[in-house]
This record gives C-alpha cells, structure tokens and sequence, in this order.
C-alpha cells in the first residue's frame, strides 16, 4: 500500500493507496454490467470506459480504510460499486435533459445512442445498483442508499425548476447542489465508515466530510465552466449558461452588478444565450464573482477536512484532508 505522510493534492498518489481495490471494483462494475440487450452493453460500456475520476467509490474505500485499520473487503468493493453504478446512471440522465453532446471529451452516450437509449439504460443501471446492494443483506446500507437515490432525483427536478430562472439566489443553487452532487459523496463516506464498523459519531463525521467535499467540488466544477481550458476540462465552456443555469460566479455577478448590466445579465439566462459568454465572463470578472466563489469553494473545503478532526489519523485520512484540497485546486 502507498503511504502518505501528510495531506497533499497530488490525485495519483491519493489514487494509488486504493489502486488495489479499484482493480477489484472496476472488474466487479465490468462483470455486472453485462446484460444479453446488447444496446444495454453498448451504451453502458461507452459511459464506463469514458473515464473519470472514480471519485465517489474512491472515497468509499478510503473512509472503509481511515476507520477499518486500513482494510476493505468484498463487500466496500460491492458497494463502491454500487455508487459507481448510481453516479453513472445521472450522468446519462444529465446528459439528455441537459442536451449535452461532449463529457470528458468524448461523445456523450445520448448524441451516440438517443435519448432513448440512454435514459432506458441509466434505469438499467439504477437497477442494477439495486439489486446489487440487496445482495448484501443489510437494511441501513439500503435505505442510506434509497434515501440518497430519491434526494438525487429530487435534485434533477429542482434543477429543472431552477433552469432560465434569473431569480435562482445562492441557497437556491445549494439546494441543488446538495441533492444533485452532495448527497452521493456524503453516502459513499457513511457507507464506508458504516462498512468498517464505526460508532455513530464517527459515521457522521465521514458523511459531514463527504457532504461538505461535495459542495467544495460541485462549486468548483462552476468556477470551472468560466475559466477552464476547454481542452482540459472535457467540455464545452458555458455550456451551463446554454442550458439556462445560473451557477454561484453568475449569480454572484447578478447581485453585483449595476442595473443596467444586472438585466442584460437576465435577460442572457432568460434566453441561456451562449453566445454572450463574452460578456457574462466580463461582468463577473468585473464583480468578483469567480473569487467569491472560489472563496465559498475553499470554504466547504476547510469544513470537510474539520470534520475529520478528532479521528485517528492514518494515510487514509491523509488522503481524504488530500481530495478537500484537490477539489478546489484542480483545472478540470
């Protein structure tokens, strides 16, 4: 096992203390994938093998390792799993709604296969999610797991509501981010501190850790949208302002900015007018808002490394204090 003596960002590093156990969990997503609906196998595969972080069953096995001496067995492996699976489901359902056709540089399974297909084949792997955590037999993995699957449902509808809506505030924009992207990351941590044995107490510092990382990640994915390379980051810039969402460094910019260009500002997220990026970019420049958010960014970040407070420290807590300070200094 890889050690690391202190928390740091670098993402390999913190990736090889579980490279292991991702072996297991990447053959074990693999092998439940299969379905004899070759569509099914096709649109999984593509999604799948597109790539990412793994971040979510990442952070299963290591909350499973900060609480369990350093050991995760078969059924971390399961459940990581079983988030994986959740996460991706999301993404196909995200990618229609949102009429994305590029996600870490690659076609978008929906601009491949359809919509159809897509939206079908995330129910397959809600599903299959399912009946992977009911192999395990343990009713508070499960309902952690319904509860976290209906918040995140919840989180697409109330993202809807919220689409060319000039009117979105900052805890609006929470609101969304907790079911959308906070709850997976809280549950995945719960979980693996569940998995390990843990007291109460110590489960609720890995789901306050993972809620808090969730916040700190998504809001730096917005940052992200506005000052990312393009090349770098997999996607369109502004695709959020083409799909009408105002993310915190616009919103921030909205309150901000003098009236005249607080209802031009409007009018742009009205219309989700992509081809105005230039001047959206430059209102929120003028106004502070990519700091301010990278500020709000940073701050979810020091909550979630607060929360580990108090635990014994070991390479895996290293390594989770590590991913609060990646989620917020990453360029993609």
């Amino acid at each position: 096992m890889a050690a690391l003596s202190a928390p740091q960002t670098d993402l390999p590093a913190i990736q090889a203390l579980v490279a292991a156990d991702m072996v297991a969990v990447d053959a074990l997503i693999r092998r439940r994938l299969s379905s004899d609906v070759v569509l099914v196998n096709q649109v999984a595969e593509h999604i799948v093998a597109g790539g990412g972080k793994r971040l979510r069953p990442m952070l299963l096995l290591l909350a499973a390792r900060a609480l369990g001496n350093g050991r995760c067995g078969a059924d971390a492996h399961q459940l990581a799993a079983v988030v994986e699976f959740i996460h991706t489901a999301t993404l196909l359902h995200d990618d229609v709604v949102d009429e994305s056709d590029l996600r870490r540089g690659r076609k978008t399974a929906n601009a491949l296969f359809g919509n159809a297909a897509s939206v079908l084949v995330g129910d397959f792997l809600y599903s299959r999610s399912f009946q992977l955590m009911v192999e395990l037999e343990q009713l508070d993995v499960m309902r952690v797991l319904a509860d976290t699957t209906n918040a995140i449902a919840e989180g697409e509808v109330l993202q809807l509501l919220h689409v060319r809506n000039p009117d979105t505030d900052e805890p609006a924009y929470l609101r969304v981010i907790e079911r959308k992207t906070a709850v997976l990351f809280a549950a995945a941590t719960r979980l693996g501190a569940m998995l390990a044995g843990a007291d109460g107490a110590a489960q609720q510092r890995l789901r306050d850790y993972g809620m808090h990382l969730g916040y700190a990640f998504q809001i730096a994915d917005d940052v992200l949208d506005y000052s990312a390379d393009e090349a770098a980051l997999g996607k369109h810039l502004g695709d959020d302002l083409a799909e009408g969402k105002a993310t915190l460094p616009l919103i921030y910019a909205m309150q901000r900015a003098d009236p005249a260009t607080r209802t031009r500002l409007r009018e742009i997220v009205e219309a989700g007018d992509a081809s105005a990026m230039p001047e959206v970019l430059t209102a929120i420049l003028a106004t502070g808002g990519l700091d301010y958010s990278r500020r709000r960014a940073s701050e979810y970040a020091d909550a979630a490394e607060r929360a580990l407070d108090g635990l014994e420290e070991n390479d895996a807590i290293a390594a989770l204090r590590g991913l609060a300070r990646y989620s917020v200094g990453r360029d993609r």
